[in-house]
This record gives C-alpha cells, sequence and structure tokens, in this order.
C-alpha cells in the first residue's frame, strides 16, 4: 500500500509539472489528477494506470480499466470500457480513445454520447477538437430507450455525420434520415438541432395539426427566434384549404419589467375579402418608490374571430393601463380601462366603454381615541360614445370617506366592534335630462357588533369554532338621487353579511337602519381536514328599490344566506353559496369543487339562477361545468369537459383528449365542440393533433415513463 501511494504521488507530479507551464486559462482548471490500483512508469518513461483508472481535469472526469500516458508526446491511451464525464451534462461512453493530455482532442471508437440523461449519440467513431466540437460518424440518434435485443426504438435519426458544437449547444446534422420503428419517413440533407442542455434557440418548435368544421385541416409550423438574452419572437404560420394566418407572440424582459405582445394576421373564406386578427398584451414595469406600471390590451377585428381559431373565449374586451402601490398603511390605484363587447346584442356606442378610476386608502392610529382611522379618496369617471339622451349619459364621481373604527373584548370573552363614518360625494352627470347635472351627497353612518367566538377541543385533537353575531348599522343619504351605472349586479355573500353598504360601488349606499345577524361554524381536524359554514341574514327599516329580486337582499328582510366549504388536505375543495327566500326555494344557488387523486382529478362548477328583468335575465339560468382527467397508466391520460345549459337542456361545450408521453415522444390528440351560436358565430368542432420528440430542448411533461424491455 506504501508503494502504491508513492506512485501515485509520483504520477501526480509528473501529470501536473508540465500543465503549470500551459496558458493562463488552463491553469484555472488546475492540475490533472490520476487515481488507480495500480501505478507505474515504464522504462521509456510511459506512465501506466491500471484498474479503476479515473483522470480528472477541472471538470472533466474520466474513467477507464487501462490509461498509458506518454509524457513527451503528451497523449494519452485509453482502454475500455470509457466514461468520460463532461461538467454533469455531456457524457461519452467508448471502448478505446487516443486523447491529448488535457483530454479535449482526441479520438474515440465505438463511442456513444449522452447528453443531459436524455439524447444519446451512437456512433462507430468520434473525435474531439478543441473541447468544443465532437464529431460523430454513422451515427444513430434518439432519447427512447434502447434495448439489448435489436428492437429498434420508437424514433431515431441516422446521419453521416453530426457535429456538436459545446459552446453554441447546437447539433449539426449531415445527409440524415428520420425513421419511425427503422422505417425512413423523412430525408435532410442538412439539418440543426439544439442540444438538450440549451433552453433558447433560434430554429422551429413543435408544429401541429388543426381540423375544424370552418376551417378544414390546418399545419401550424412555429419559428422561434432568439433575440439576444431578453427578447425572442415566434412567427407561426397555421396554413390550411380555407385559410392563411400568421401568428406572432414577442417577449422581452427588462432590468425591471417585462413585456408580452400576441396576436395573428388572417385572411381566410370565413369573412372573404378581409383581413381579421387580433392582438393581446400585457406586461408590467417597477418604476421608482415603490410605483408599479401594468398595462393588457385586448382587441379582435370582429365578434367571432377568437372562437373561429380556438381562442380565449371572451365576450367583452378590457385593455387598460394602471398605476399602483401598495405600502403597510397606504394603497394608491389609478387606472384607464377600455371596454369593447363581443356580443351581438351589445350596442358599443350605448355601453360606457371608456372608464377611469383613481383610488387612495390610508389607515392611521391615533393614540387619543384608539382603533384605526381609514382615509379613502375615489375618482370615477366613465363615458359612452353615443350622444342620445339619457342612453347615451356619461358621468363623473369624486368620493371621500373617512371611517373610525375600534374593537373591545368585554368581560366573558365578548367581542365588540364600532364603526362611525362619513363619506362625500359629488357627481358630474352629462347627458341625461332625468337626473340634475351636478349633485352633491353626504351620508354618515354607523354601526355596533356584538360576537361570541367559543372554541373547544374535541377529544380526537381536532378544533370547533363557534361564533354568533348580530350587528346594528345606521346611515342617512343627504342630497339627490344619482343614475345607477355602476351598482347594477349586487352579490350577497359572506364577505359583505356585516357590511354597511352592500353596494359594489359608490353611486349608490344603503340608507335606513339595518339589523344583520348570523352564526360561523368550523371544524380544523388533524388529519387535514377543515369545514366551514355561514348562515346569516339582513333586515332593515325600509326596503331599498336598488337591490334587484335575485340578489337576495331586496324589501325588508334579505333572503336566508348559506355559505359552507370543505377542504380536505390538497386534494379536496367544496365551496357552497345559496340564497333562501321565505318559502326556502332559491334565489340563487353555486357549487364549486376540486378533486385530485392519485391517477384523477376533476373539477366542476354547478350554477342557478333565477329569472331577474332587472339583471338582463329573463328566465332562469342552469349551468354545469365539468372538467376532469384520469392517468390511464404511467404512458396515457385521458381527459375530458363538458359545459352544460341545463336549462335548455343541451350542451353548449364538449371536449375529450388523449396523450400518450413516455421518455421520447409526447403524442396529443383532442377533439372539442362548441354546440352554440349567434348572428356571427356557428358550431364548429375542432380537432387537434400534435407530436412532439423529447430531447431537442422540447418540454416532455412533469414525468416521464421509460418503457421496459420485456
Amino acid at each position: 500500500m506504501r508503494r502504491l501511494i508513492i506512485a501515485t504521488l509520483a504520477a501526480f507530479a509528473l501529470l501536473a509539472l508540465p500543465l503549470n507551464a500551459q496558458t493562463s486559462d488552463e491553469e484555472e482548471q488546475g492540475p490533472a489528477v490520476l487515481v488507480a490500483d495500480s501505478v507505474y512508469i515504464t522504462p521509456d518513461r510511459t506512465l501506466v494506470a491500471e484498474g479503476n483508472v479515473e483522470a480528472l481535469q477541472g471538470e472533466t472526469r474520466l474513467r477507464a480499466s487501462r490509461i498509458s500516458f506518454d509524457q513527451r508526446a503528451g497523449t494519452l491511451t485509453v482502454e475500455g470500457p470509457i466514461r468520460l464525464d463532461q461538467g454533469g451534462s455531456i457524457t461519452i461512453l467508448a471502448s478505446y480513445a487516443e486523447l491529448d493530455r488535457d483530454l479535449q482532442n482526441g479520438l474515440l471508437t465505438g463511442a456513444r454520447m449522452v447528453m443531459d440523461q436524455q439524447l444519446q449519440l451512437a456512433s462507430l467513431q468520434m473525435t474531439r477538437v478543441g473541447g468544443r466540437y465532437t464529431q460523430l460518424y454513422k451515427t444513430a440518434v434518439t432519447s427512447c430507450h434502447v434495448c439489448d435485443d435489436g428492437r429498434p426504438p420508437l424514433w431515431q435519426i441516422r446521419a453521416r455525420k453530426i457535429t456538436h458544437d459545446q459552446e453554441e449547444q447546437q447539433l449539426y446534422f449531415e445527409d440524415a434520415q428520420f425513421l419511425i420503428l427503422d422505417v425512413p419517413v423523412l430525408y435532410f440533407p442538412g439539418m440543426r438541432l439544439p442540444d438538450p442542455t440549451l433552453n433558447r434557440a433560434t430554429g422551429f418548435l413543435v408544429p401541429s395539426v388543426r381540423t375544424t368544421s370552418q376551417l378544414g385541416t390546418g399545419v401550424r409550423v412555429p419559428y422561434f427566434f432568439r433575440l439576444g438574452d431578453h427578447a425572442d419572437l415566434t412567427l407561426a404560420p397555421y396554413l390550411s384549404s380555407k385559410t392563411s394566418t400568421l401568428d406572432y407572440r414577442y417577449r422581452q424582459a427588462f432590468r425591471k419589467g417585462r413585456i408580452t405582445l400576441e396576436g395573428a394576421h388572417t385572411r381566410d373564406d370565413l369573412v372573404p375579402g378581409e383581413t381579421r386578427g387580433y392582438l393581446f398584451g400585457s406586461g408590467y414595469f417597477e418604476l421608482t418608490r415603490g410605483y408599479r406600471l401594468d398595462f393588457s390590451l385586448q382587441t379582435a377585428s370582429d365578434n367571432a374571430y377568437l372562437v373561429d381559431y380556438g381562442l380565449d373565449d371572451l365576450d367583452r374586451l378590457q385593455s387598460e393601463v394602471s398605476v399602483s402601490r401598495y405600502k403597510h398603511n397606504a394603497a394608491f390605484r389609478t387606472r384607464l380601462i377600455y371596454y369593447d363587447s363581443l356580443r351581438d346584442t351589445d350596442d358599443d356606442s350605448l355601453l360606457p366603454t371608456l372608464v377611469f378610476d383613481s383610488t387612495l386608502e390610508r389607515r392611521y392610529f391615533p393614540r387619543a381615541i384608539g382603533g384605526e382611522l381609514r382615509l379613502g379618496i375615489d375618482l370615477h369617471q366613465h363615458n359612452r360614445t353615443s350622444n342620445l339622451d339619457i342612453l347615451g349619459r356619461d358621468i363623473g364621481r369624486a368620493t371621500a370617506d373617512l371611517s373610525w373604527l375600534r374593537s373591545w373584548i368585554l368581560p366573558g370573552g365578548l367581542r365588540a366592534d364600532g364603526e362611525l363614518g362619513l363619506a362625500g360625494d359629488v357627481f358630474r352627470i352629462e347627458q341625461d335630462s332625468n337626473f340634475e347635472g351636478n349633485v352633491a351627497r353626504a351620508t354618515p353612518r354607523a354601526g355596533f357588533r356584538l360576537s361570541y367566538p367559543m372554541l373547544r377541543t374535541e377529544g380526537s385533537g381536532a378544533t370547533q369554532l363557534l361564533e354568533p353575531v348580530v350587528q346594528i348599522g345606521w346611515s342617512e343619504i343627504h342630497g339627490s338621487d344619482v343614475p345607477n351605472d355602476e351598482s347594477t349586479f349586487v352579490e350577497f355573500d359572506r364577505g359583505n353579511l356585516l357590511s354597511l353598504s352592500r353596494f359594489p360601488a359608490e353611486d349608490r349606499r344603503e340608507d335606513g337602519q339595518v339589523v344583520a345577524y348570523g352564526i360561523n361554524w368550523a371544524r380544523y381536524g388533524v388529519q387535514g381536514w377543515e369545514t366551514s359554514a355561514t348562515l346569516g341574514q339582513v333586515w332593515r327599516d325600509t326596503a331599498d328599490p336598488d337591490f334587484t329580486q335575485t340578489s337576495g337582499l331586496s324589501g325588508t328582510s334579505s333572503d336566508v344566506l348559506v355559505a359552507a366549504q370543505l377542504r380536505y388536505d390538497r386534494k379536496l375543495a367544496l365551496t357552497a353559496r345559496m340564497l333562501l327566500d321565505g318559502a326556502f326555494s332559491f334565489s340563487k344557488a353555486e357549487l364549486r369543487g376540486d378533486w385530485t387523486g392519485n391517477r384523477a382529478q376533476l373539477s366542476g362548477t354547478y350554477l342557478w339562477l333565477g329569472p331577474d328583468a332587472a339583471e338582463s335575465r329573463s328566465q332562469e339560468l342552469s349551468e354545469i361545468y365539468l372538467n376532469g382527467g384520469y392517468d390511464i397508466s404511467p404512458s396515457w391520460e385521458a381527459s375530458a369537459n363538458l359545459r352544460y345549459d341545463v336549462s335548455d337542456d343541451r350542451a353548449t361545450r364538449a371536449g375529450v383528449g388523449l396523450v400518450y408521453r413516455n421518455e421520447c415522444v409526447t403524442v396529443d390528440l383532442s377533439v372539442n365542440r362548441r354546440f352554440t351560436s349567434s348572428t356571427s358565430i356557428e358550431p364548429t368542432t375542432d380537432f387537434g393533433f400534435t407530436i412532439a420528440l423529447s430531447g431537442f430542448s422540447v418540454d416532455a411533461g412533469p414525468e416521464t415513463y421509460r418503457r421496459s424491455c420485456s
């Protein structure tokens, strides 16, 4: 053992001494290190290492059964089996090699290269040049599992020569054939592909085939342009017998921001002779002093374009630019919004398409009176393009609100909460002869709430919370009436059960005396189960005509609010909300659920809304939406979705999908059907087909299944 250690140390010295005379770049790598079971020097000063040999140079590690180092020639003769690892991303296996002392140049026979543990390149001969280029001759490339029984892989690329540029992370193919199960399918005289270690590179992305009943069968071939380290552009021609479309997407990252623009330019047979398309955009920039600029853009050439091309299912487009800042005791946001309706029944000139909002909120904690002071200032303006009286109404509003809140813990655990507030509103009303042009209003308010939270622990360790609550409120509006443009839809839920005003905006406020009462219950189990429920109702001395019939708040007594939630770990979540009137019939009801199992996932929504002319609903609306997936096997996944109109007893949308995925390929099949129609939209069926080969910087999904050779 002592002689082996001395011999090994001598080998280190012999290898390290010449390296000290190399360039500064090579010196940074450090000297070469050689470890073996046996190390000796022949009379002609050839260093020989045998048995479990390892040679290390920088991030390069060479393993072999025998290495001979000719000091005068500066070459290594390596006998296999050989394994050469380079920085953990590239592994080379070979049977015989002749390399220089830095392991950067040389010849390998019977070589196989494995890149990023995904892509393998098997060749008869391999040469390394300058530590950057690797040239492989008569090579087969695949990311599929290769069996020893001679069965061909699912797919492979055979080429006369392949050059790998390690610095640019590119693979260059010469005289290449693409084979499926050993059957030639395509031939390429020259081809360039990114290696698996490259995240972004200019080149083609995964193509897809889409067939619809309106557009026929088309092929979409995206091409990615890398515009430096911080920007890129993707152009995707989509061609079929009935359309010529160019999709595009531009992305750029800045030091303190990011923007994304995507859209399409189309000429098709659906609207002959016209250019169609859409443009969506979004982004943000971090400004000075904690401010942030956000923007979004949504526009389309016509009402049917997004639906015709299977894009976002939107019926109203919203473009917005905003500046905001949020701090511990202050919040500021100002924004300008433009709306564009895609509904055939809407007239944009009669809708408030341009909306401006600016909000400032601050809170203070005065020691003299205790509690919390809140100050809010809100500016609002919305305009219609129509000049018609009443229908073309424009409104501007300025609001200032000051409130004081304080809580007390009384003897016996009783909790008391008090609120005093005063709101002032100034309105400017144009193009509406039914109202005064300028209106000023003041609304004082007060509220006092008592709650009694009770907590107990079960023998199993679970905890229960029971909290009855009652609140008395008062508010009084001083001033003339104004149009209801902002608070046309009111939702009654557990979030506003105890509010002094349940309208969503300041153009409407509750007026008079109000009593709200309810009870909260929750149970927290030790194994991840969580259950909660709320019951509540509101009584008022005078009915408010601005609450619609199905809002649950009309009349002097509201509907009974019933809300419940059930959760289990991160696998199950159920949320239900319903409003029950005096006859115990529903005015609104909704149920949402998500379930995730070991092999299946399911999410769904049920919604029921009663008829209400004030909410533009002449008949009841009832709808079910289901979306689920099932892992049939480690390689096969199935999915389905359904949107069903219970009121009309017909499906509005349905779709199924099937995905096959293994270690080297992903095949995605889908069929979707839209049954609805309008004056600009026809029912359509959409077939999708995509094949993605893993190993060339293509995301194969979160998990891959490697097939067995049995």
